[in-house]
C-alpha cells in the first residue's frame, strides 16, 4: 500500500542504451558487509543508540561500495489520521520535499543531485512515512544536514502556497494512480468494504479529493508538532561509514532538535466480518475482476507466517494451484495474485483474478472456494511449504543486497518488531511450520462468511462529485509559518564533501564460445546471488513484415514448456530453487532473465539453456498462449499510458516500419501464429552467433565457465544464418497531434514523441547531461514547472530511447485534464529555453555530477549490472564504453550540451499523442493552434 512520489526517474532511463552499464571493481577480496551467511543463517551486523531527545539511531556499517543509504521513518502513517483528513500522511510527505529553514525552497533534491544521489524517494504505508536517498559515502555528513533539517525545520518554511502546491499534486497523483487507472477505484471500494467508517484503514492512502483540499496550514502545523519529532522518529544509516565518525554527526546534526509530547496511542480492533458483504464496482476496464478478501492477524502475530505461506501456495506463482488451474488449465484467467498484507493493526489476505474475456467470475470464484477449502481440510505439501520458503528466503536475501533496500528492511524489523535484528526471527517463523499448522490458519481465517467479495465489471465509473481546484495563491500571508526549533544559522551552510574514493568503473570479461556465443562476466563476490540474462538479437526489429507481435510471441512460449519440461515442471523446478526465469522480446532484442541464490545458479542455467535450445511450442500451449496476449491487447487498451506508447511508435515510425506495430501484435496476427511460424522465426533468430550470456555475482570466471560450457557449448544454429536486413528510416506522420478519446477521463495521457539518434551518436553524454537539465530528473526544467511551480501533474519527465539501429525521444506523463494545453504551452516554452542559450554553471554542475558521481549507486545489485550489460550489448556497443562513460561525462560542457540540443532536440519534429477527454481537450488544442487528426490505431 505504498504511495511513493515520483521524485526522479531513477537516472537509469538517462543512461539507457549506449552507456547503460558502469561495474564495480573486482576486489581480490569481497569488501566486508553488513550481512552474515554464516552457517546458512542470515544476520544484519547492525548498532543501535537513542539520543537524548529520543531520536533513534541504527548504523549498519556495510563496505561493499562506495555508498552511504539515509533512511528516515517517522513512525506516522494513515493510522494516526484524524476524522476528515484521509490521505493527510501522505500529502505531508509531499509537503516534507518543499524546503526547511536552512535548506530554501526546491533545493533539497538539487542537492541531492549535485552529490551524486541515487533511490531519492518517500513513501508512505498505513503504519508509517519514510524518506530516503543514497549518496557516496564521501557524502555522509551533507546527508546527515539534509535530513535533519527536513526534520527539524520543515514545518519552518510550509505556507499556504507550498500546501496549495502540494494539494494539486497529491491530488494529481489520485487521479493518475486510483481513477485513471485501470482497477485503482476497485481497490479503494475494497479497503471500503473491509474496514467501517473511523477506521484508519478505511481509506487507503491517498485518500479523497475532498479531505485532501479541505488540510488547512493549522492542520499541518499540528501534525507536524505532534509527530514530527526526533522522538517519533528512527535514521538509519547503512554503508560505507566509520561508526565514530557518524556518531558524532549524528549528534551535532539531530542533537538540538527539541523532543515532542509522545504521539497518542493508536488501538483499534480488528474488524470482524461475520456475513460475506459482496459488491460489484464498475471501472473503465476491458477484463473483469475478482477480489476475496478477509481480515487476518496483524504482522508477526500467531497466523501471520502461515497465512503468507498459504498465499504463496494458492496464488504465489505459476507453480501455484490456482495459477495452475485457473490460468494453465481452464484458461479462465488472464493472471492471479494472492497475498497476505501484513500490517499492525491488522492484515489482509487478498485473493486478485483477472478473468479472461468471456470468463465467468461465478465460475472462477466457485473453483477458488473448492481450492481454498481444499488446503483448509488438507495441508499442502512438503513440496509446496519448501518452495514457499525458498521464493521468500531468495527475495529476503535479494534485498539486501542494495544498502538502500537494506537500510529500509532494518527499519521495518524496528519499527514493525520491534527489533532491528529480527530477520533471523522472522525466518524462523517459517523454518518451524509445518503444513498442518498452514492448512489450520487457512480454515480458521478464511471462512466464506468472514470475507468480501468484489466483481469488478466493465462499465462506467462513478467518482464521488468534482471538487474544484482552488486558483494558486501567488504569496503566502503574513504569520503563516512558525517553528518547532529554534534556528541555528550555521546550518545555512552547506557541509562539504569529504574527499572522494576515485571513481573506478570496471570492465567486464568477456570470452566468446566455439559455437559464437558471447559470454559476458561481472563477478561480484559477497552475497551469494547470481543474476544472468541470454539476449538475443531477435526483436520486433526482425519481425516479418506480414507477421506483427510474432517476436515477443516467441519468447513468451520459451518459459511455457521444452521437450523435456512441461511449463508446470519449469515452474515447480524454479520455485523449489526460490528462483526466477522471465522471458519477453523488445524492440530489437529478446531476453531470458535469471536471478537466484547462487546454489540454485546451476539448475537455473540449466533451465534458461533447456527452454531456450528445446522449445517445444505445443499446440495446447500456443493457444494458451494466444489466449493470453490477445487479453493483453485488451487490457492495453485500459491504461492511457501505454495507449500512448503504443500510437506515439505508430506516429514516430510510419506504416509499414517494424518497429511501428504494437509489439503485441494485431488481433489477426496473433490468430494466424502457429507452431510453423514460431519454431521458423526460432530458427532463423535464436542462433549462439547472434546472442550474448551475461552473468554477474557471486561466480569466478572458472566457475562460470565450468557451467556455461556444458550448456551453451553444443548449441548450434539451424541452418544457414538469415540475412538480416538493415531497419528503414523512421517514416514519421506528417500530422503533429493525435488525440485518442478516452470519454470521462480525469487525466490527459501525453506522449510528445519524435525519431532521436542511436547509441553510437558521438555526442551522447552530452546528450543525456543536456536531457537531466530538460526532463530527465525530478529536478528538471520541465517537471519543476508543470509539478512544482503549476501543480498540473503528478509528474512528466523526458528520455532517449537510444538502440542499436532506432532512437526515439520522448516526454511522457499525465496532467489534469483542463490544463492539458496549458501543460503543452509550457513544454514548448522549456525546450525552446533548452535550445535558446547554454546553462549556467550550476545548473551544469549538478545535471553533470546527477549523471557522473550517481555511477556506482545506479548499478549495485546483479539485475542492475546484467540489464546494463546486455543492454550495452544489444545496442552494439564495445564493452569500453563502459569504463569511458566516466571521462564522457565530465568533459560535457555547457557548449556541447547546447550543441546537442539544438541537434537532437527539434521541436518541429515533435508529435503530441493525447489520450484523454476529447470533448474537453480538444479545443484546447485548438486554441494552441494545433488541430487534432483522428487517432491511429493502436
Amino acid at each position: 500500500m505504498n504511495a511513493p512520489a515520483p521524485r526522479r526517474l531513477a537516472v537509469l532511463l538517462a543512461l539507457a542504451g549506449a552507456l547503460s552499464l558502469p561495474a564495480w571493481s573486482t576486489p581480490v577480496a569481497p569488501p566486508e558487509g553488513a550481512v552474515s551467511t554464516a552457517a546458512g543463517q542470515l544476520a544484519i551486523r547492525h548498532e543501535k543508540f537513542t539520543l537524548p531527545n529520543g531520536f533513534e539511531v541504527i548504523l549498519v556499517e556495510d563496505h561493499r561500495l562506495p555508498l552511504v543509504a539515509f533512511n528516515l521513518w517517522v513512525h506516522a502513517g494513515p493510522r494516526n489520521e484524524a476524522k476528515g483528513q484521509t490521505g493527510f500522511a501522505h500529502l505531508f510527505e509531499h509537503l516534507m520535499f518543499a524546503g526547511s529553514r536552512h535548506v530554501p525552497r526546491g533545493e533539497y533534491d538539487k542537492h541531492v543531485d549535485a552529490a551524486g544521489g541515487t533511490d531519492a524517494n518517500g513513501s508512505t504505508n498505513f503504519d508509517r512515512t519514510n524518506y530516503f536517498f543514497t549518496l557516496p559515502s564521501n557524502q555522509l555528513e551533507k546527508g546527515l544536514w539534509l535530513k535533519a533539517d527536513m526534520l527539524g525545520w520543515m514545518i519552518d518554511e510550509v505556507d499556504s502556497v507550498a500546501l496549495a502546491n502540494q494539494q494539486d499534486v497529491v491530488r494529481n497523483e489520485r487521479r493518475q494512480t486510483t481513477e485513471n487507472q485501470p482497477y485503482g477505484i476497485v481497490e479503494e471500494a475494497k479497503y471500503h468494504a473491509l474496514y467501517p467508517e473511523g477506521h484508519p484503514y478505511r481509506a487507503a492512502v491517498i485518500g479523497s479529493h475532498a479531505d485532501i483540499q479541505s488540510i488547512r496550514l493549522q492542520d499541518v502545523k499540528a501534525f507536524a508538532r505532534t509527530y514530527y519529532r526526533p522522538n517519533n522518529a528512527t535514521l538509519v544509516l547503512a554503508g560505507d561509514f566509520d561508526p565514530r565518525q557518524a556518531k558524532a554527526l549524528v549528534q551535532k546534526y539531530f542533537g538540538t532538535l527539541k523532543a515532542g509530547p509522545k504521539p497518542p496511542e493508536v488501538k483499534v480492533a480488528m474488524p470482524e466480518i461475520t456475513q460475506e458483504r459482496r459488491l460489484v464496482v464498475r471501472d473503465r476496464i476491458e477484463l473483469s475482476r475478482l477480489n476475496l478478501a478477509w481480515h487476518t492477524p496483524a504482522m508477526y502475530q500467531a497466523g501471520d507466517a502461515e497465512l503468507d505461506v498459504a498465499a504463496h501456495v494458492l496464488g504465489g506463482g505459476k507453480a501455484s494451484r490456482l495459477y495452475g488451474l485457473l490460468v494453465r488449465d481452464k484458461q479462465l484467467a488472464q493472471s492471479v495474485h494472492v497475498g497476505q498484507d501484513s500490517q499492525s493493526l491488522s492484515s489482509v489476505f487478498d485473493i486478485e483474478v483477472v478473468a479472461r474475456p468471456g470468463a465467468s467470475l461465478d465460475e472462477i470464484e466457485r473453483l477458488v472456494d473448492a481450492e481454498v477449502e481444499r488446503l483448509a481440510t488438507t495441508p499442502p505439501t512438503d513440496a509446496e511449504i519448501a518452495q514457499a520458503r525458498a521464493v521468500i528466503e531468495t527475495q529476503v536475501l535479494q534485498r539486501m543486497e542494495k544498502v538502500t533496500s537494506l537500510a529500509d528492511l532494518v527499519n521495518h524489523y524496528n519499527q514493525m518488531a520491534g527489533d532491528p535484528g529480527y530477520l533471523g526471527q522472522d525466518l524462523a517463523r517459517y523454518a518451524a511450520l509445518s503444513p498442518a499448522a498452514v492448512s489450520a490458519a487457512v480454515a480458521q481465517w478464511l471462512g466464506k462468511n468472514r470475507r468480501v467479495a468484489l466483481q469488478a465489471l466493465p462499465g462506467e465509473q462513478v467518482l464521488a462529485p468534482e471538487v474544484p481546484t482552488p486558483p494558486m495563491p501567488t504569496k503566502a500571508a503574513k504569520g503563516e509559518r512558525e517553528a518547532m526549533n529554534a534556528a541555528e544559522p550555521w546550518r545555512n551552510k552547506p557541509p562539504a564533501a569529504a574527499k572522494a574514493q576515485p571513481l573506478v568503473l570496471p570492465a567486464a570479461q568477456s570470452f566468446t564460445l566455439a559455437n559464437g556465443l558471447t559470454v559476458i562476466h561481472s563477478p561480484k563476490p559477497g552475497l551469494p546471488l547470481v543474476s544472468a540474462s541470454l539476449v538475443l538479437r531477435a526483436g520486433q526489429a526482425v519481425n516479418p513484415a506480414d507477421k506483427p507481435g510474432l517476436a515477443g510471441f516467441v519468447a513468451a512460449m520459451l518459459p511455457e514448456g521444452s521437450t523435456t519440461r512441461s511449463a508446470q515442471q519449469i515452474a515447480e523446478s524454479l520455485a523449489a530453487l526460490g528462483a526466477t526465469l522471465t522471458a519477453q522480446g523488445g524492440a530489437e532484442d529478446a531476453r531470458l532473465d535469471f536471478s537466484g541464490r547462487k546454489a540454485a545458479a546451476r539448475d537455473g542455467l540449466a533451465l534458461l539453456a533447456d527452454v531456450t535450445l528445446n522449445p517445444a511450442f505445443a499446440a495446447p500451449d500456443i493457444e494458451r498462449v494466444k489466449a493470453q496476449r490477445l487479453a493483453a491487447l485488451a487490457q492495453q487498451r485500459e491504461q492511457a499510458d501505454l495507449l500512448a506508447s503504443v500510437v506515439g511508435n505508430r506516429a514516430v515510425y510510419g506504416e509499414g516500419h517494424p518497429l511501428a506495430a504494437n509489439a503485441l501484435g494485431t488481433e489477426a496476427s496473433l490468430q494466424a501464429v502457429d507452431a510453423a511460424a514460431l519454431r521458423g522465426f526460432w530458427q532463423a533468430h535464436y542462433r549462439p552467433e547472434r546472442a550474448a550470456l551475461v552473468v554477474a555475482g557471486d561466480l569466478t570466471e572458472a566457475e562460470l565457465r565450468a557451467l556455461v560450457e556444458p550448456l551453451f557449448g553444443a548449441w548450434q544454429g539451424q541452418g544457414a544464418a538469415p540475412v538480416v536486413a538493415p531497419l528503414p528510416p523512421a517514416r514519421p506522420i506528417a500530422a503533429r497531434t493525435v488525440l485518442v478519446d478516452k470519454p470521462g477521463a480525469p487525466q490527459t495521457a501525453l506522449a510528445v514523441v519524435a525519431p532521436g539518434p542511436t547509441a553510437a551518436v558521438p555526442d551522447v553524454a552530452s546528450l543525456k547531461v543536456m536531457n537531466a537539465a530538460l526532463g530527465g530528473l525530478f529536478t528538471s526544467r520541465i517537471n519543476n514547472q508543470l509539478r512544482e511551480v503549476k501543480g498540473y501533474t503528478y509528474g512528466v519527465y523526458s528520455g532517449y530511447t537510444l538502440g542499436r539501429e532506432r532512437g526515439q525521444f520522448g516526454i511522457r506523463g499525465s496532467v489534469r485534464t483542463d490544463v492539458t494545453g496549458a501543460a503543452l504551452v509550457d513544454m514548448w516554452k522549456e525546450i525552446a529555453g533548452m535550445r535558446a542559450k547554454p546553462m549556467g554553471a550550476a545548473e551544469l554542475n549538478r545535471v553533470r555530477n546527477a549523471q557522473l558521481l550517481s555511477l556506482p549507486g545506479l548499478f549495485d545489485t546483479n539485475v542492475a549490472v546484467v540489464g546494463g550489460y546486455a543492454g550495452n550489448w544489444s545496442a552494439g556497443q564495445p564493452l569500453s564504453a563502459v569504463t569511458e562513460l566516466p571521462a564522457k561525462y565530465a568533459a560535457v560542457t555547457s557548449a556541447s550540451a547546447l550543441k546537442a540540443a539544438q541537434q537532437h532536440l527539434d521541436p518541429a519534429r515533435l508529435i503530441v499523442i493525447a489520450v484523454g477527454d476529447q470533448a474537453k481537450v480538444q479545443p484546447q488544442l485548438e486554441a494552441l493552434g494545433r488541430r487534432p487528426v483522428a487517432p491511429l490505431a493502436p
